[in-house]
């Protein structure tokens, strides 16, 4: 095992915060495997990046040498996290959670070792409880507190509904620690109540209390919301080698780092010398596409990265896009059909040569070709082509159109 300053050096890398580090240093010190555990409730069947920090940093545990649960939230996902919800979620039921979870597991092992890695399912433990089981598990906190909660708080200030099975939420997610004895818990800052709920839980039950480490919320392609697929700013797991490829060249240089911080294996003293490449003059562009390789590779193989940006439509005369493509914001109040972005955007003289092109296959959004009924999404950037010159990184920027 790595020393204990060298193993807090890669879990702090991204880190948001790390509670309490001292007591991380002394559980690292006394050189046994930790018990890491994080928690994902299978509530839509696939990943995309903005998931993948927590298994990033699951990953790197692992490496470190200690014992990774990848823990899917089969009960908890019936109950509906509520953690920055404005309203009650609809819960799932039992066979939609389990038909999610079944992706999970074939989705993250790209990312972890399927061999180091234990899989829990939250129902096992959460199913034994009795009645009176619940009602100890509930006594351990109060109305007042669950309210301290931003998103409750608002609510109830609000005077919006609460429904008291949201209250087990966090109860659930904190026994969860119980049962499976966690030293170290990761979870997105918009976790940290439900992460904190372990630490006293496990204190009430006689153990001691796990460490937390949050990570950040990645933001999507658009650079200023969270990634999120009902948002259309997002990278699926899933997507294809050059779909994805595409969407990562093409994300805002600002953005390039964060990135590169949360998503890539690459050593930080490499990534630093791909920044000092930049400031020295180094088209960051190049760069773009060291990162969309990695993420291709390890999502669909060596062979599917160095052919991506084949995939992704992008080829041109010369094998490269454009020097310098425009970067334009367009302010809308809803999503757009692309016949109108393309006109809007000056991508074309008119609506009428936009269907013309899009009916004759000649108009690639993200490198795959598409039809006059494609609708780009407020808040998503994409990479435009139509016909054979003309290109634009558009972003749909939510707002009152003028």
């Amino acid at each position: 095992m790595k020393s204990t300053e060298e193993q807090l050096q890669l879990i702090r890398r991204g880190a948001e915060e790390i509670l309490v580090e001292s007591e991380l240093v002394a559980r690292l010190e006394q050189g046994r495997p930790l018990r890491v555990k994080a928690g994902f409730d299978p509530t839509a069947p696939d990943l995309h990046l903005g998931h993948t920090v927590l298994i990033n940093k699951l990953r790197q545990f692992q490496q470190l040498g200690h014992h990774v649960v990848f823990l899917i939230g089969d009960f908890t996902g019936m109950i509906g996290d509520p953690s920055g919800k404005n309203a009650t979620r609809p819960p799932l039921t039992r066979d939609q959670v389990l038909e999610n979870a079944e992706t999970y597991k074939a989705q993250v092992f790209k990312i972890l070792d399927p061999a180091k890695t234990e899989v829990a399912f939250n129902s096992t433990w959460m199913d034994q409880l009795t009645p009176a089981d619940f009602i100890r598990l509930a006594s351990q906190y109060t109305v007042a507190r669950m309210l301290e909660r931003d998103d409750f708080h608002k609510r109830y200030a609000s005077g919006q509904s609460i429904a008291i099975h949201e209250f087990l939420y966090p109860l659930v997610q904190g026994y969860d620690s119980v049962a499976l004895r966690a030293d170290v818990e990761l979870g997105g800052t918009d976790q940290k109540f439900n992460l904190l709920m372990g630490r006293e839980l496990q204190r009430a039950y006689g153990q001691e209390s796990q460490c937390i480490v949050t990570m950040p919320l990645l933001e999507g392609l658009d650079g200023f919301k969270k990634m999120s697929k009902s948002l259309g700013n997002y990278v699926g797991i899933q997507d294809a080698p050059g779909v994805m490829y595409s969407k990562l060249v093409s994300i805002p240089d600002t953005l390039m780092w964060r990135y590169f911080e949360l998503l890539s294996f690459r050593p930080s003293e490499e990534i630093a010398a791909f920044q000092s490449d930049v400031g020295r003059g180094a088209n960051p562009r190049d760069i773009k596409i060291l990162l969309a390789e990695e993420i291709v590779a390890r999502f669909h193989g060596e062979e599917a990265a160095r052919n991506a940006h084949r995939a992704a439509g992008n080829r041109m005369k010369d094998g490269e896009l454009p020097e310098d493509i425009p970067e334009l914001m367009l302010t809308t109040a809803e999503d757009l059909p692309v016949a109108a972005v393309l006109n809007r955007a000056g991508m074309v003289k008119n609506a009428a040569m936009a269907r013309d092109l899009l009916d004759s296959g000649r108009v690639r959004i993200d490198g795959e070709c598409v039809d006059r009924n494609f609708v780009m999404i407020t808040g998503q950037t994409y990479l435009c082509q139509a016909g054979k010159k003309a290109f634009a990184r558009i972003t749909l920027q939510s707002g009152s159109a003028q």
